[in-house]
């Protein structure tokens, strides 16, 4: 969309046949996550042209941003913990202390970051509204390419 390239989708049923066709040939390009291809990057079997984060991976700090290169661009992968609507306000609070402090804590900081990932402790309106702004970044994504249901 903001590059007017065309790419033609593959549709596959997770990163390691993607990997596999990518590692093989069989496939000029894929979009992976950095915790997925990580292993493969350190070992020189994979090369990353860029992250999509909006800012250079700490694991990967040689590796440009494709905001580098094409500006206000950032798709970055996120993963969060839901509960139940009804779930008491207790609860979701004492979670969401526990995982603020697993995320703080350096030992898993320091795997996180093994993984090519990045904690991004918060409170849960902070996740509301990361996932506010997400749906509707990519509603204009799927609008603008005419993406339909199959």
């Amino acid at each position: 969309m903001m590059t007017s390239v065309n790419l033609v989708h593959i549709a596959y049923r997770g990163s390691p046949p993607a990997l596999t066709d990518l590692l093989s040939g069989q496939v000029q390009l894929y979009f992976a996550t950095t915790t997925a291809s990580i292993a493969y990057i350190r070992a020189g079997t994979l090369r990353a042209l860029a992250v999509t984060s909006a800012t250079r991976s700490e694991t990967l700090p040689d590796v440009p941003t494709v905001g580098e290169f094409v500006p206000g661009y950032e798709a970055s992968a996120v993963w969060g913990l839901g509960a139940p609507r009804n779930t008491p306000p207790e609860i979701i609070d004492k979670l969401n202390r526990a995982i603020n402090a697993a995320l703080a804590d350096p030992k898993m900081k320091a795997r996180l970051a093994d993984l090519g990932a990045t904690g991004l402790p918060g409170s849960p309106a902070d996740f509301g509204r990361l996932i506010a702004e997400e749906t509707e970044k990519w509603a204009r994504v799927i609008k603008f390419a005419n993406i339909k249901p199959e």
